[in-house]
């Protein structure tokens, strides 16, 4: 139950977790992060999460997670060192997609142990929240590669 908890945690931490907007990312880089940065989409996660709780006769509760917490802790801190703008866009990029791929993990993770137990109706909520956070890490693939972000941000270090 405890890792069930440390996602309810992680959805709830990433709900809370804001890019600093006032960096010179584009219209369409600002369009791609704010899809998965959403508050709709997370709190949708967060919905089906206590949906899957209250399956199982059990009360959602966002146990502590150091590991989601760390990686936003080291988000914050890497965009508080770094002075180029270029620079600091991809930073925010490869911060946002660690959070993605802890989130891909765990949902894996939860999604595995939810079908071992025969719990297909809370595989169905945990598919449909990791087909997001695999979708939102596509589009920061896209922001990262396709945009120029990390070429900018190579030529500028």
């Amino acid at each position: 139950m405890q890792r069930r908890g440390a996602g309810l945690h992680g959805e709830r931490q990433a709900l809370g977790y804001r890019i600093d907007r006032d960096h010179a990312f584009g219209a369409q880089q600002k369009r791609a992060l704010d899809r998965k940065l959403a508050d709709e989409e997370t709190n949708k996660q967060v919905e089906r999460l206590e949906k899957a709780f209250e399956k199982l006769g059990q009360s959602p509760s966002g146990t502590q997670c150091p590991a989601i917490d760390g990686i936003i802790k080291e988000a914050d801190e890497t965009a508080g060192e770094i002075e180029d703008k270029a620079v600091l866009d991809a930073a925010i990029v490869a911060n946002a997609q660690a959070v993605e791929h802890y989130e891909i993990c765990r949902y894996g993770t939860l999604i595995a142990w939810a079908e071992e137990l025969g719990h297909d109706d809370i595989v169905r909520f945990l598919n449909t929240n990791l087909n997001e956070e695999k979708a939102a890490n596509t589009k920061l693939n896209t922001v990262a590669l396709r945009k120029g972000v990390n070429k900018k941000a190579s030529t500028a270090a």
